[in-house]
C-alpha cells in the first residue's frame, strides 16, 4: 500500500516543486538583531544543504556566516553552535533557557510520548526522572555494582576472537554483541537467547535508525503528509510496538515472584520498579516511564559505545606507534595476569588519553541532541526568539584549531599532559554534552570501552587483513544520529596470550 502510495505522489511532484518557487518566503521577525545567516530557498529554507553528513555541511557554513549562525529549517528557526566559547553560552550561561527539546515526531512514537529523559521536555517531570536516572540508575555505585558482569561478557568476547582465529575478526560485531550483552544484563538481570538476541538487536538497530529519521511534518508541518507516503510513520509504529512487547515481557518477568530470574545485583528494572512502588521520585511513574527510561538506556548505551569502540580500533591500526605504545603500556602494568581488570584501568593513562583523543575526533552524536528556547534571549549581541532550535555541532567545536594543534590528527599523547576532560566542564570537549542535558551514562560508557580495548590490546596482536597498511584505511563515515564508520572494521587477531 505505501509502495502505490508512493507511487501515486510521484505525479505530483512537478505540482510541488512548482509551487515552492511561487511562494514568496516569508521571513517576517521581530528580532532586532538576528545571527548573520546563509540564503534560504523558499518554503525549505537551507532544509536541502543539510541533507548529508549535517556535521561536516554546518561545520563549512559556520566558516563563512559565524559560530552563532541562524538557519531557517523548514519552519523552524535553527541556531547552529559551531565554538566553545559560543556552547558554553548555550550549555552554561543560559543553560536552563535552552534546557528544552524540539518536537520530533520519531522520538515521539518510541519514546511513549516523552516519558523518557533524553527526549523529555524540561520541567518538574523531566527533573525528577533525570534525578531517578543520576542518582539510582547510572551512579558511581551502581555502574560499579556492574563490574563483574563487563568483566565476564569481556572475557566472552576474548575467547569468541580466540575460537574464530585464523579468521578475520568483524569488530563492529563483536562490539555490538559486548554492549548489547552487557546492558542486557545490567539492565534486565539476564542476556537474551540466541533467537531472542538476533530479533532483539535488529529491533535495536531499527529503533536507533528511526530516532535519527528526517520526520517532514516536523519541519513543514503541511507536507507531513510525505511522512505518510514514505511509510515513515508505519515504520515508527511498527518498531514501537515491537520493543512495547520486549519491554512488557521483562517487566512482567521481575513482577512474577514465581520468575527463575536470578540476578547477582540489581538491574536497572529493579530499581526502577522499586522506585515506583516507593513514589520516592515525587512524580507519577508508570509503566511507560520505566520502559522509556530503558529505552533511553539502551539508545545511549549501546550505539554509540559500540561506535567509539569501534574508531577507537580504527585510529589506533591506522597508527602503529600509538598501537604499540598502549601495548606496551597494557603488558606492563598487567604483566602475569590472564585478562585486565577494572582495577588495572586506573594505572593506564595512555589508553584514557586514547578513549579522549577518539571521542575527540570522532563524537558518537557529532550534532548532540537538539535543543529549543524556552524564551526570547541575547547571546553575544544576537537576539534569540523562544522556540528556536538550536545544534551545538560537537564535531566542529572539537576540532577547532585555536583550542587544538593539529586537530584533524591522532595523537592521544596531547592528553597527558591536558586537564581538559569530557564531563562537561571543558567546552572544548563536550562529546557528552554539558549543563543539565548532559549525558548521565558518560562512566557506564567509558568503563566499558576501556576495559574491552585493554583485554583486545592485551590478549591479540593485531593487523589489517591481507597485510594491508594503516594508512589505507577507509575511515569514512555512515549517515545517521550516531556516526559510525561506513564499513565495519575488519582486522586479524594473533594471539599473544594464548600461545
Amino acid at each position: 500500500m505505501c509502495i502505490l502510495l508512493h507511487l501515486y505522489s510521484l505525479s505530483f511532484l512537478p505540482i510541488i516543486l512548482s509551487s515552492i518557487f511561487l511562494y514568496k518566503w516569508l521571513n517576517t521577525s521581530n528580532q532586532k538583531n538576528p545571527p548573520p545567516f546563509p540564503p534560504r530557498l523558499p518554503i525549505l529554507g537551507n532544509l536541502h544543504q543539510l541533507w548529508k553528513a549535517p556535521h561536516h555541511s554546518l561545520h563549512s557554513l559556520s566558516q563563512k556566516y559565524g559560530d552563532l549562525m541562524l538557519l531557517r529549517l523548514g519552519s523552524k528557526p535553527t541556531l547552529v553552535v559551531s565554538s566553545a566559547n559560543a556552547a558554553q553560552e548555550i550549555m552554561k550561561t543560559y543553560d536552563i533557557i535552552f534546557s528544552n527539546r524540539p518536537e520530533s515526531t520519531p522520538a515521539g512514537k518510541l519514546l511513549y510520548k516523552g516519558k523518557d529523559v533524553a527526549f523529555a521536555n524540561y520541567g518538574e517531570y523531566w527533573r525528577q526522572m533525570k534525578s531517578i536516572c543520576t542518582l539510582q540508575l547510572l551512579s558511581t555505585t551502581r555502574v560499579r555494582s556492574f563490574r563483574s558482569i563487563r568483566e565476564e561478557e569481556t572475557a566472552s568476547m576474548v575467547e569468541k576472537i580466540v575460537k574464530s582465529i585464523p579468521s578475520v575478526v568483524n569488530l563492529r560485531e563483536t562490539f555490538v554483541t559486548l554492549t548489547n550483552d552487557v546492558l542486557c544484563r545490567a539492565a534486565f538481570g539476564r542476556k537474551y537467547a540466541r533467537d531472542e538476541r538476533a530479533n532483539f538487536g535488529v529491533l535495536l538497530k531499527k529503533f536507533v535508525e528511526l530516532l535519527g529519521e528526517f520526520a517532514m511534518g516536523d519541519f513543514v508541518p503541511w507536507l507531513g503528509w510525505i511522512d505518510r507516503v514514505n511509510c515513515l510513520e508505519d515504520r515508527l509504529d511498527k518498531v514501537a510496538k515491537a520493543l512495547d512487547a520486549v519491554l512488557e515481557r521483562f517487566v512482567d518477568e521481575h513482577l512474577d515472584s514465581n520468575s527463575n530470574r536470578r540476578a547477582k545485583v540489581k538491574d536497572f528494572v529493579d530499581v526502577l520498579l522499586e522506585v515506583q512502588k516507593d513514589n520516592t521520585a515525587g512524580v507519577l511513574m508508570d509503566r511507560e516511564s520505566i520502559k522509556a527510561v530503558i529505552l533511553d538506556t539502551f539508545a545511549a548505551g549501546t550505539d554509540t559505545s559500540s561506535a567509539l569502540m569501534e574508531w577507537a580500533m580504527s585510529e589506533l591500526l591506522r597508527h602503529p606507534k600509538a598501537l604499540k605504545k598502549l601495548q606496551e603500556e597494557v603488558r606492563r602494568i598487567n604483566r602475569g595476569k590472564e585478562s585486565v581488570n577494572e582495577q588495572d584501568l586506573e594505572k593506564m593513562e595512555y589508553l584514557k588519553a586514547v578513549i579522549k583523543e577518539t571521542l575527540m575526533l570522532h563524537p558518537p552524536l557529532a550534532l548532540l541532541v537538539f535543543r529549543e528556547a524556552r524564551e526570547d534571549v541575547k547571546i553575544n549581541g544576537y537576539d534569540i526568539a523562544a522556540r528556536t532550535q538550536v545544534i551545538i555541532n560537537a564535531w566542529a567545536i572539537q576540532r577547532d584549531p585555536s583550542f587544538w594543534e593539529e586537530p584533524n590528527e591522532f595523537h592521544p599523547e596531547r592528553f597527558l599532559t591536558s586537564a581538559v576532560d569530557f564531563k562537561g566542564q571543558h567546552f572544548q570537549l563536550i562529546p557528552f554534552g554539558a549543563g543539565r542535558r548532559s549525558c548521565p551514562g558518560i562512566l557506564f560508557a567509558t568503563i566499558g570501552a576501556e576495559l574491552a580495548l585493554a583485554n583486545l590490546i592485551y590478549a591479540f596482536n593485531w593487523a589489517l587483513p591481507d597485510g594491508a597498511q594503516g594508512d589505507t584505511l577507509d575511515m569514512s563515515e555512515s549517515s545517521g544520529i550516531t556516526i559510525h564508520r561506513r564499513d565495519p572494521l575488519l582486522a586479524v587477531a594473533t594471539p599473544y596470550l594464548f600461545t
